[in-house]
């Protein structure tokens, strides 16, 4: 174990304390977690050593800020990015009591998570892809950098309501500009791997919700990472998430079903689920 590396792990862990140990619960002890009002999620660390991804929740007068962070990197690294990137946007949250402008905050904080995240990696290869989705009621706003997957169940089917940064939805953008040809985009669909994400040389904007969703009652939010969507379709997971189950169960039971696939590289997964709080009244305004 050299200087350098035993120099980065103390940073990390001073950093970690530093920042309130907001930690996501990894592993097998997410499925303890107790039941919270609105809002329940479950990891898998699939066949890697160390689960990189992070989960925060902020539920304040404001409305709900839920983020998760997918780390990108070896050893610690991804872990430690991740947790930083999340840092940055519950940081920029916490503040508000009212949030009149959810882009111009995610525009905001995300940059400033990505000049985080390059602060405390330095040299090292990483960074953390990660998405935010703020409700306050009656509308929906999130933002994302890299391939977290953001979909709504309403009406007992599932609608995903995000695209990615990922180099076949970059080549489907691309060709529906007219900027390369449909051979070009045919070839590139197959290519999953991310364009975008805080901590990357050359970081890029970020995607964002335009226009909000409109929220109905009964609404579910679902995010999650590679190691969830990458094992499961949406048909999968809709019919998980029609179970007569808690929303806890429900996480429980899609990280179950991932960990049942015989895939020999699954990713760390996290799915996170979100209820819109949403009334009948409220949908009146």
């Amino acid at each position: 174990m050299t200087t350098e590396w035993i120099i980065f792990s103390g940073i990390g862990i001073l950093l970690l304390i530093l920042t309130g140990m907001r930690l996501a619960i990894p592993g097998e002890t997410a499925k303890e977690q107790p039941e919270n009002e609105g809002w329940a999620f479950s990891q898998t660390t699939g066949n890697k050593e160390i689960q990189a991804d992070i989960v925060q929740v902020c539920q304040s007068r404001a409305g709900t800020m839920a983020v998760l962070a997918d780390g990108i990197g070896k050893e610690n690294t991804g872990k430690l990015a991740a947790q930083v990137a999340a840092d940055a946007v519950l940081d920029a949250y916490e503040p508000y009591h009212v949030l009149n402008n959810p882009e111009y905050l995610f525009r905001t904080a995300f940059l400033e998570a990505h000049s985080r995240v390059r602060r405390t990696i330095g040299e090292r290869r990483g960074g953390a892809g990660m998405g935010a989705v703020f409700m306050n009621g009656r509308r929906l706003y999130y933002a994302l950098a890299g391939d977290i997957r953001i979909a709504l169940l309403r009406n007992k089917e599932i609608i995903p309501i995000s695209k990615g940064q990922t180099m076949n939805v970059l080549a489907k953008d691309a060709y529906d500009n007219g900027l390369i040809s449909r051979q070009e985009t045919i070839w590139s669909l197959e290519e999953t791997r991310i364009w975008n994400y805080l901590g990357k040389d050359g970081f890029r904007e970020i995607e964002v919700s335009n226009p909000p969703v409109t929220l109905k009652p009964g609404d579910l939010v679902l995010m999650a990472s590679r190691g969830i969507y990458a094992e499961l379709s949406w048909a999968e997971i809709e019919e998980l998430l029609l179970k007569d189950l808690t929303m806890k169960e429900k996480a429980d039971g899609i990280v179950r079903e991932t960990e049942k696939k015989t895939a020999s590289d699954k990713e760390n997964g996290t799915v996170l689920l979100l209820t819109s709080e949403v009334t009948d009244e409220k949908n009146q305004f």
